[in-house]
Parts: structure tokens; C-alpha cells; sequence
């Protein structure tokens, strides 16, 4: 069958969750058999979400061929088990950059570049790239931002163009949010009728509406909304705030959107979707009745999305483990010596989180030191798993002013040290360590006993490396170095054995954790969290 295009837009109001819903549909339309993959794109003028601040557009997932990308990114590789690329995100400014070197060539031919047709040829060229390979049945895109907003424009425009070229072939799908009035105990319609319009005036009629809701919304008021938005009433479906995303697909489905976009799409079915190992996941879930606690220290813990990837991958390891997570945020900033008993101290286990800059950093070796002495399962990643390194050349060593040259230039101790390949860049937009890399793990260590293997896959974001030239100080004082590039020989790896659970990696496992497939470093890293709790005899009731 030819590919079919759906896109998805949002109205009202902004984090309504359409990644959510572009996944959960994806998601049920992979359970039916259809090769299907999700793209976004952001209307920012940023190439990539790289060199923005956490702050700014939470966490920066990083896809295996090496692009930065926006964290739902991480959304929908976890709903669908698809890896997702480059192609799969772009932004105002890649769109914008491909045409301004286009018009410098001289590709167009002397005539004057403007936002329609250059621009938006440009976004129709990058939504079909993926279809054009002939891998999947379904595209779905998700355009980010609120309907109304100035940048989402060519987007917009771009969209209408291939509503028209494709037929049936394309599909538009709306998020829009119904507010509830608590004074008026009354659900409100008008801002969604209102969002419709606007969508409307650009020349863009959704097939579906999809209303995400604080309460349940009769049947009279979604036809309501149905007559006011020209959608068919068997096409206007509800998004009722639940307990999980993971739950989202399954309400999906008892709605029937998954088939009401295979039948306006004119793609026959039959049957249901194959979602039993997805029921086994929430069931897993919805039965857990004991709690694993784990502390996550790092610097941005106001912004939870800061670090999507890793709460969700701690979520599945807990999940296939029978528990409840209980995810305790530390601010390192605030982490002092004087109260690391009390802020670590009821934790089954530690995760000293990435990150950039010293903001932060003496907090993570308050954290490290406390754990280490403790002997409470910990577990490092990227500047973790450096801060790692640090803090044992210091306290263990004895070196006292070993660091990072990111953090001090001129220590004279530099276990973690500018890789050689990186020490020329000036540009800091995609110039960093960035994908996948294979990893060799020392028989018998934590981390191959973790895999159940000698050699994984795994992706990086970074730019610092352990110093090898200290390699064999750390080994012999009990810190070794258990994985490394089997190419270059970075170290990839570091653990102690002599503690229950202590491990860094270089890497970042979460990015390729899903509900199906949940990363095995953080299963025995939760394993041992549970271990130690039950050593230790903490209550198990959540």
C-alpha cells in the first residue's frame, strides 16, 4: 500500500501531550502489523535542542546515528520499540539552513527565496524523506507547538499543501483541551471550537479530534463539539487524564482511534491490535504493591523532564521487578556533608545524574563519597560516572586536586580529560561524542552480568573521557575499568567489586530503555536497590 501521512497538531493550550497521543497511536497501529514510525517538528529557529539549556525544552535525547533531538523523541521509541534518527526530528532552523545554503549555491536559479514555495517545499521534502524509503506504512508527524502560535506557520501551510496532494493518503488529527470550571462545575467547549477555526482559516479541516480532559464528556457535548467543528461524531474521542502515559494507548483503543484512522484512511483491518505483552506491563504495574526507593541527585530537579528518560527507564526496571517506583529528586546544589544522612539515608539506591558545567558538581561528590562508605547500590551515568572517577582519586588516591579539565583546566590531576578528536572544536552545536558505540565488558563484572553479554551497544552525549593513563592507579586501589571501546579503548565503564552495587557508564543507558524492552543495567541496578532494602529491612509498603 502507498504510505499514509498523519499529522498531529495542537490547540489551546501548550503540553497537551500529542506526543503521547502520536505514540499511543503509533503505537496501536504497530500492534495491528503496520510498519509505523513518528516524527517531530519544532518550530524553533535552533538546529537541534543541543545547546539548549534543560530549562528551556527539558531533557536532549539522542537518537543511535547521533542527532539531538526533542526529548518526545524518547516518547516514541519507548510506545513503539522503533529506533528513530535524524530524520525524525526537525526544526525551524534545519529547514531554514538547507534553503539558505541552497539559494548560496545558486540552486535556485537566481529567483527570490521566500516562505512559500522555498520554505515550505523544504518542510514537504522532510516529511515524506522517511515515507520515501518504502519501510513503513505509516508516518506520523507531530507538529510542535499550539495552533495560532507566529513560527508554526510554514509548518501549517506545508501541512494544507500535502492535505490536498495526498488524498486519502493524509490525515490530520487534533488535540485541543476542555477545560473544566470547577466554580461553574461545568466543562467548557469554546476553546476548542475556537481552536478548530483557527486551524480552519489556514486551510487545514482535522478529521479527528481528540479532547483532553480533566472529567468524563458526554455524548451530547461531543457532538457538540462535532456539529461546531465540522468532524463526524464517531470521530471526536477523548483523552481522560489517567494515572500512567503507558495507560493512554489502551484508552485509545477503547475508543476505537486506531480504527477510526484505518477506516478514513481507507486501509481495511480486521481483529485486534496485539497488545497482550502491553497489558502484561500494566498489569505488572497496577499489581505492585511494594516500593523501591531510589534518589536521583543531580541539578535540575525543579524540571522534572530534565531527566525524562532516566525516570522512565527506572520506571520499567521497577515495573518488571513488581514495584512501585519511588523516585526521591536531590538538588547536588543543596547536598551538603552535614545532611547527606538525611537526604540519602532512606534511599535503596542512587543515581548521580548527566550533566554539564560545575554547577552542581561538589554536591554529586557528597552524594558519591557517602554512598561509596555507605555501601549503597549506585549507579553513575556520563559526568555520573565521572564524578565517579573524581571523587575516588580524591578520597581514595589521595589526589586532592584531581578533576575534570572541564571543570578545572589546570588541575594537576586529570582523570577526566577533553577526548583528543574534540580539543579543535570550537563550534559546540553537534560536535560532541553523539550515538551509538560498541562497548567491551569485562567477563565476570557487574555490567556484563547486567547484560548477560561481553559486548553491548549503547549511546553517548558527551565530550570528557577517563584518562587512561591513570588506568592502572584506580584498578589496583578497586576501582576498574570493566567496559571499554573495543576500537579506541575509552574507557566506557567503571565499577567497584567489592561494593554491592557500584557502577558508572560512560554511555547513557536510558536512551534505550522501552516498555518492552527495558534497559538491563538499570534492571540490576533496581535489582540490587531491592536487595539492599531487604538486606537492610526496610518497610516494604508503598
Amino acid at each position: 500500500m502507498h504510505t499514509k501521512y498523519i499529522f498531529v497538531t495542537g490547540g489551546v493550550v501548550s503540553s497537551l501531550g500529542k506526543g503521547i497521543i502520536s505514540s499511543s497511536l503509533a503505537c496501536l497501529l504497530k500492534a495491528r502489523g503496520f510498519r509505523v514510525t513518528i516524527q517531530k517538528f519544532d518550530p524553533y529557529i535552533n538546529i537541534d535542542p543541543g545547546t539548549l539549556n534543560p530549562y528551556e525544552h527539558g531533557e536532549c535525547y539522542v537518537t543511535e546515528d547521533g542527532h539531538e533531538a526533542d526529548l518526545d523523541l524518547g516518547h516514541y521509541e519507548r510506545f513503539t520499540n522503533v529506533h528513530t534518527s535524524r530524520a525524525n526530528n526537525v526544526t525551524s532552523g534545519r529547514i531554514f539552513q538547507s534553503v539558505i545554503e541552497k539559494e548560496r549555491r545558486g540552486d535556485y536559479l537566481g529567483k527570490t527565496v521566500q516562505i512559500v514555495p522555498h520554505i515550505t517545499d523544504e518542510i514537504k521534502r522532510c516529511v515524506k524523506f522517511l515515507g520515501n524509503t518504502g519501510e513503513y506504512d505509516f508516518i506520523i508527524t507531530e507538529i510542535g507547538g499550539t495552533i495560532g502560535d507566529i513560527e508554526s506557520l510554514p509548518f501549517l501551510e506545508a501541512v494544507r499543501q500535502l492535505r490536498w496532494e495526498m488524498g486519502q493518503n493524509c490525515l490530520c488529527v487534533h488535540l485541543t483541551y476542555v477545560p473544566f470550571i470547577a466554580a461553574a462545575k461545568e466543562l467548557k467547549t469554546k476553546p476548542t471550537q475556537h481552536s478548530v477555526k483557527a486551524l480552519q482559516e489556514l486551510g487545514i479541516q482535522p478529521d479527528v479530534l481528540v479532547l483532553r480532559t480533566e472529567k468524563e464528556i458526554p455524548d451530547d457535548m461531543r457532538r457538540k463539539i462535532a456539529l461546531f467543528c465540522n468532524v463526524s461524531p464517531d470521530s471526536v474521542v477523548q483523552s481522560q487524564d489517567v494515572n500512567s502515559i503507558y495507560k493512554v494507548p489502551l484508552r485509545m483503543h477503547a475508543q476505537n482511534l486506531d480504527e477510526i484512522v484505518l477506516r478514513k484512511m481507507g486501509v481495511p483491518f480486521e481483529g485486534e491490535p496485539h497488545m497482550q505483552p502491553w497489558f502484561d506491563f500494566i498489569d505488572k504495574m497496577d499489581s505492585a504493591s511494594e516500593t523501591v526507593s531510589i534518589g536521583l541527585v543531580g541539578k535540575y530537579v525543579e524540571l522534572q523532564d530534565a531527566y525524562k528518560s532516566i525516570s522512565e527507564a527506572l520506571f520499567h526496571a521497577a515495573t518488571y521487578a513488581g514495584r512501585k517506583l519511588e523516585l526521591v529528586y536531590i538538588h547536588s546544589e543543596k547536598l551538603t556533608p552535614d545532611n547527606a544522612d538525611e537526604k540519602l539515608g532512606a534511599m535503596d539506591g542512587i543515581i548521580i545524574a548527566p550533566g554539564f558545567g560545575q554547577r552542581g558538581i561538589e554536591g554529586k561528590f557528597v552524594a558519591l563519597k557517602w554512598c561509596r562508605e555507605h555501601d549503597v547500590p549506585t549507579f553513575g551515568i556520563c559526568l555520573g560516572m565521572q564524578c565517579m572517577v573524581i571523587e575516588f582519586a580524591r578520597d581514595v588516591l589521595g589526589l586532592e586536586d584531581a578533576n575534570s579539565t572541564e571543570m578545572n583546566p589546570h588541575t594537576p590531576h586529570n582523570v577526566i580529560d577533553l577526548m583528543e578528536e574534540q580539543k579543535n572544536i570550537s563550534n559546540l552545536g553537534g560536535t560532541m561524542r553523539l550515538g551509538a558505540f560498541d562497548c567491551r565488558l569485562r567477563p565476570g563484572s557487574k555490567a556484563a552480568e547486567a547484560y548477560g553479554t561481553d559486548l553491548v551497544r549503547e549511546r553517548h552525549r558527551h565530550r570528557f573521557e577517563f584518562n587512561d593513563s591513570y588506568r592502572a592507579r584506580f584498578e589496583e586501589a578497586g576501582m576498574i575499568c570493566s567496559g571499554e571501546n573495543p576500537g579506541t579503548h575509552l574507557v566506557e565503564v567503571v565499577e567497584m567489586p567489592s561494593k554491592r552495587w557500584f557502577v558508572g557508564t560512560q554511555y547513557h543507558p536510558e536512551y534505550s530503555s522501552t516498555v518492552l524492552s527495558p534497559s538491563p543495567i538499570f534492571a540490576a541496578f533496581i535489582n540490587a536497590a531491592i536487595a539492599y532494602r531487604n538486606e537492610t529491612h526496610k518497610p516494604t509498603n508503598g
